[in-house]
């Protein structure tokens, strides 16, 4: 089954669930161009969220802020009305790991541990990235769990380069979750990213036999995102039909970043600390 018509069948789907293999799309140095300002807009709001989100808050006002702010510009929400989500964000909070719908009623308070993951659509493609917010003081557990969650994402980024193959990062990735306590969300992967918000390949966390492990080749623009939780790994999705949680009320983190894959390397395209 393809992404479009796995992501059809499971309509509430943001982060990419598990799927087969189908064509991988290399960019040209055009397409880069692009997806490279796209990421920039992405980048360019995480940042200002980051620097914004204060106790008292809503979830709906963060999402007028990034909307406000994707339209001026130039782009448009890659995820608002993308197979119905309602928002501009996916805003989860504390044991909710992805898909969260903002709202005036879910007021941010001091100690959450904050995910904020969204896209712009900029003359044809997507740039995708999330980051996770201690909002105040924290408890250490849940500094603890940001800080790996934000370590795995980069000790899978370190194995990027043509030649690689996709599961050196998800190893690498499910090692240091591993060796940290934590636990690895299996139910939602990272994905190639570009024309359509979700493409060929799933970009695992974990080792798996499920799919090919694909050769990564220079022109691929992936969508990193490792998905941690403090507790089990297994999730359950809320009536609304998009919130997923932790099936045992645990904290759960989240990073991703649109990455390039390069003849030597990599390039974070949605990197924050250059907007």
């Amino acid at each position: 089954m393809n992404i479009l018509s796995n992501l059809l069948s499971q309509p509430t789907k943001i982060a990419a669930p598990k799927r087969q293999r189908r064509g991988i799309e290399i960019k040209s140095p055009r397409e880069v161009e692009i997806m490279r300002q796209s990421a920039k807009i992405v980048a360019t709001v995480l940042k200002e969220i980051s620097e914004l989100v204060q106790p008292g808050m809503t979830t709906a006002d963060l999402d007028a802020h990034a909307e406000k702010r994707i339209r001026e510009m130039d782009a448009t929400p890659s995820f608002k009305g993308y197979h119905g989500f309602p928002a501009s964000i996916c805003s989860s909070i504390n044991n909710e790991v992805v898909h969260g719908i903002p709202s005036k009623k879910k007021v941010i308070r001091v100690g959450d541990v904050l995910k904020v993951d969204t896209g712009a659509y900029y003359q044809g493609y997507h740039g995708d990235s999330c980051i996770t917010i201690a909002v105040g003081e924290v408890t250490p557990e849940a500094a603890k769990l940001i800080r790996v969650a934000e370590e795995a994402l980069y000790k899978g980024i370190e194995q990027v380069k043509a030649g690689a193959y996709l599961l050196d990062l998800a190893g690498a990735i499910e090692d240091h979750v591993k060796a940290n306590g934590f636990s690895v969300v299996e139910d939602f992967t990272g994905h190639g990213v570009g024309r359509n918000l979700h493409e060929e390949p799933s970009v695992f966390n974990f080792r798996t036999r499920e799919m090919p492990n694909v050769k990564l080749r220079a022109g691929m623009t992936l969508a990193i995102e490792p998905i941690l939780n403090a507790g089990s790994k297994i999730t359950r999705t809320l009536s609304d039909k998009w919130t997923a949680v932790t099936v045992d009320n645990s904290l759960s983190a989240q990073f991703e970043h649109t990455v390039l894959v390069t003849e030597t390397g990599y390039e974070i395209l949605t990197d924050r600390s250059k907007v």
